[in-house]
């Protein structure tokens, strides 16, 4: 495995480097508006989802530059940081489709957002711990690009639909 992360430490020091600027960027655009944010029945729990996948992504690209790991160890550990993101997306979809006031559609739809980066980690950690280790992190890769883009559109929630 340390020779198959190895050709993956750009993309993970760059994406543990984006993506902590990221979570930073959405915690402040969460203090921005944070009355507003915690008038509402869903965005608390939708905010607290997107910051644990962009710490999952952090964790998996930093846990991806520990020299010498085995496969197997390494994709346990992203298996259990994924348990513990997963936690918080079933909560803020559990907190989601229990407001009525939306449709069922985009109750869906922002449930499916936190949903998928979480989803792509889980794909990843499992084929890398059963040895399938470049499709694997390639799901890990493609989590940590999912975890950013969900990340941004949560932060543009939170800083400019919030005051709509």
């Amino acid at each position: 495995m340390a020779e198959l992360l190895e050709g993956w430490s750009d993309f993970n020091v760059a994406m543990v480097g984006a993506t902590a600027a990221l979570a930073g960027l959405l915690i402040v655009a969460m203090s921005v508006n944070i009355s507003t944010i915690m008038s509402s029945p869903t965005l608390p729990a939708r905010a607290a989802s997107s910051i644990a996948a962009l710490v999952l992504a952090i964790v998996a690209g930093a846990l991806g530059l520990v020299p010498g790991q085995a496969e197997v160890a390494y994709g346990i550990e992203v298996l259990v940081a994924v348990v513990v993101a997963a936690a918080f997306q079933v909560h803020a979809a559990r907190v989601i489709f229990r407001e009525d006031r939306i449709s069922a559609a985009d109750r869906f739809g922002k449930s499916v957002l936190g949903a998928v980066p979480i989803a792509a980690f889980l794909v990843g950690g499992v084929l890398i711990t059963v040895g399938a280790g470049t499709a694997g992190l390639v799901a890990v890769a493609l989590g940590s690009l999912l975890a950013v883009v969900a990340a941004i559109v949560m932060a543009w929630v939170m800083l400019v639909e919030v005051l709509r």
